[in-house]
């Protein structure tokens, strides 16, 4: 479904996108890692609680220096290939397997195509990524904000990070999805049709699910006291107004969109790669 090359065994399909997957993930932490800090630092970092995108960011070089943006970036740059390949992996493997069942093939109606099978691998790979990413993620906000973490608890907040990720990477699959169905002449472009296509739908999919990535960065980064998810979205809109949802949302945007655009363009110039080189016969 994120290319659109003839397709193989629903095994093969899964080992191909895990290997092309770690290309997307360790692409998209190299661009994006240090407007990742500064959106973190913004969201759960005490001190920085009114700052803005640029003072945020020119207080961290002043203080750490360029390698501050860079903080935590060695956990995700490897935990990012595995869960991003992952989530691809499981994403194609399931799709093409599904492929099988003529219910699955079936049009939504009002839909532009969209399959079932689109919205069940989804799922399946985005439950995948949250599994493997939140102990990661957590790792990498506690070294964002300063902290130290204990392995007795890197499943913290997985909750929100389950939630989080199911709607921004099921959002995401249906927008590629739906570009690869109706915009083929796009997404078959060597460069600028991947990087526009992967770049819009994910960043739509981050405005989509941003208040509950702010949270997962609050509950990780013990930010205020331990308190139930509804209690600590009410106490932001209390404190801050609906709008404090979205805080951080200026570099989430930015690092969103030049990251996955970057990251799809390695990725699907891999995908025809291998089948250039006969690794689907």
């Amino acid at each position: 479904m994120t290319h659109n090359e003839k397709r193989d065994h629903w095994f093969k399909e899964g080992a191909i996108g895990l290997t092309v997957g770690v290309l997307y993930g360790t692409t998209s932490v190299m661009v994006g890692h240090p407007l990742d800090t500064i959106k973190t630092k913004m969201q759960a970092q005490k001190g920085f609680e009114s700052s803005g995108m640029l003072r945020t960011m020119t207080t961290t070089i002043k203080k750490e220096g360029i390698i501050g943006l860079y903080r935590g970036c060695v956990p995700p740059l490897w935990g990012s290939g595995i869960y991003r390949s992952t989530q691809f992996a499981v994403f194609e493997a399931a799709y093409t397997y599904l492929d099988q069942y003529p219910v699955m093939k079936t049009e939504i109606p009002g839909t532009l195509g969209l399959q079932p099978r689109v919205l069940l691998a989804g799922f399946c790979g985005a439950t995948s990524r949250a599994i493997i990413e939140c102990p990661l993620e957590l790792a990498k906000v506690r070294r964002q904000t300063g902290q130290s973490y204990q392995l007795s608890g890197i499943y913290r907040g997985f909750g929100v990070t389950w939630i989080r990720t199911l709607g921004l990477m099921g959002t995401y699959f249906i927008l590629i999805d739906s570009f690869r169905r109706n915009c083929p002449h796009v997404f078959s472009s060597p460069i600028l049709g991947p990087f526009l296509l992967s770049g819009t739908a994910a960043t739509l999919a981050w405005w989509l699910v941003w208040p509950f990535e702010n949270m997962k960065s609050q509950v990780q980064g013990n930010y205020g006291r331990d308190m139930p998810l509804r209690q600590r979205l009410a106490l932001t809109i209390r404190d801050r107004g609906w709008i404090g949802l979205y805080r951080g949302i200026g570099p989430g945007t930015l690092r969103s969109f030049l990251a996955n655009g970057t990251s799809m363009i390695v990725m699907s110039n891999a995908q025809k790669l291998v089948t250039k080189l006969g690794l689907r016969d």
